[in-house]
């Protein structure tokens, strides 16, 4: 499974990508915003996105809705990555097309497992 990770914190990038690739031999694409991210999932084609609530230039939401509104991404699995995981907020990005929602920080020893799991559910 090939995983986009979109996050303009570096290390939370790195984090991410060696967690999913290492303890969960998945394949990872990275993008450090939004509007790059839209970029790479046009190309790319990811099973699924891996999205940070709060970035410059796009937030989550923002490239959340352009991803739904491409015909090359619309199918795509969103899971939002965010320190904001109030119940109402979940539900708020859920109406909106996500898929689901990961808390940061996030277990690197499980966010493989995590993000199976929500793909699942």
């Amino acid at each position: 499974m090939r995983v986009l990770i979109i996050d303009d914190e570096e290390d939370t990038r790195e984090i991410a990508k060696m967690s999913l690739s290492l303890l969960g031999g998945l394949d990872v694409i990275e993008a450090e915003n939004g509007a790059h991210g839209i970029e790479v999932a046009s190309k790319e084609r990811p099973d699924v996105i891996l999205l940070d609530m709060m970035m410059p230039i796009m937030d989550g939401p923002s490239t959340l809705e352009a991803l739904r509104t491409n015909e090359a991404t619309q199918n795509i699995p969103v899971i939002f990555l965010t320190a904001k995981a109030m119940t109402t907020e979940i539900e708020k990005l859920k109406r909106m097309g996500a898929t689901g929602v990961l808390t940061k920080p996030f277990d690197p020893t499980t966010l493989a497992q995590q993000v199976q799991a929500i793909l699942e559910a």
